[in-house]
């Protein structure tokens, strides 16, 4: 399985679009830092066609070491999540049907 990179992000924006590599690097730059600041700021990130991204608040609870069995707090905190779109589903499952009503 082969991982997508900024690098690689930067490089096809650079072929498709026909800017600069500096200017395409400093394009991706621009796109994330700004998903990362309204996440930060507690915004969703809606991209269409692709999914959303939300920062979620989640409780304090109690876990547990599975070696040893002894319990851990754990403490409450943010978590990312991410939530594909029914068009992506699609696409990863093709002939499968993605309504909005599915969670699947």
């Amino acid at each position: 399985m082969k991982t997508i990179t900024r690098a690689n992000l930067a490089e096809a924006i650079y072929t498709q679009v026909g800017l600069s590599r500096n200017e395409s690097a400093a394009l991706l730059e621009t796109v994330l830092e700004r998903m990362s600041a309204a996440l930060e700021a507690g915004e969703a990130v809606k991209i269409s066609a692709f999914g959303s991204f939300v920062v979620r608040q989640k409780g304090k609870r109690v876990g547990r070491n599975p070696k040893t069995g002894v319990e851990v707090p754990i403490l409450p905190r943010k978590v990312l999540s991410f939530r594909p779109s029914q068009v992506l589903k699609a696409r990863l499952n093709p002939g499968q049907s993605f309504g909005p009503d599915d969670d699947a």
